[in-house]
């Protein structure tokens, strides 16, 4: 399964920003350990390093952002995915249908965010972290 993240969980786990962080980590981890494949795109990571090198300065931005992408798949952001959320007359929020194109272009099951009403009109599950927690764990029984 692979399980796109937003960069708002990015964010919240790179910068451990309380409540969201203990949810945020949980999930990632969850994805990682039970195999699943984190994806996310070159844009979520931009958005995570602005926030990161101000909360913990440069150097350690670019650490913490090679450290994701080491765990991450990145998917494609590129011209098909800006022509789908230029096109798409449903997406309001251009770089939330960046997000989502590169989502359902990779395959993805389900998008993990905290903004979850500026998804819409997606066609794939689009989860808080907590949601998606209870998700899979009431999956397991």
């Amino acid at each position: 399964m692979r399980v796109f993240i937003d960069a708002n969980i990015l964010v919240a786990v790179v910068n451990k920003e309380y409540p969201l962080y203990t949810y945020a980590s949980r999930a990632l981890s969850w994805i990682t350990a039970n195999r699943h494949q984190p994806v996310t795109t070159s844009v979520s990571l931009a958005i995570t390093y602005y926030f990161a090198e101000k909360k913990h300065g440069t150097v350690s931005a670019k650490e913490r952002i090679a450290l994701l992408a080491d765990h991450l798949m990145i998917a494609d952001c590129g011209k098909t995915e800006v022509t789908q959320a230029a096109t798409e007359k449903k997406v309001k929020d251009f770089e939330d249908g960046l997000q989502y194109f590169a989502a359902l272009n990779t395959g993805c099951s389900c998008l993990v965010t905290e903004n979850v009403k500026d998804f819409y009109f997606s066609k794939i599950d689009v989860l808080t972290a907590k949601g998606f927690l209870l998700k899979v764990y009431g999956e397991r029984g």
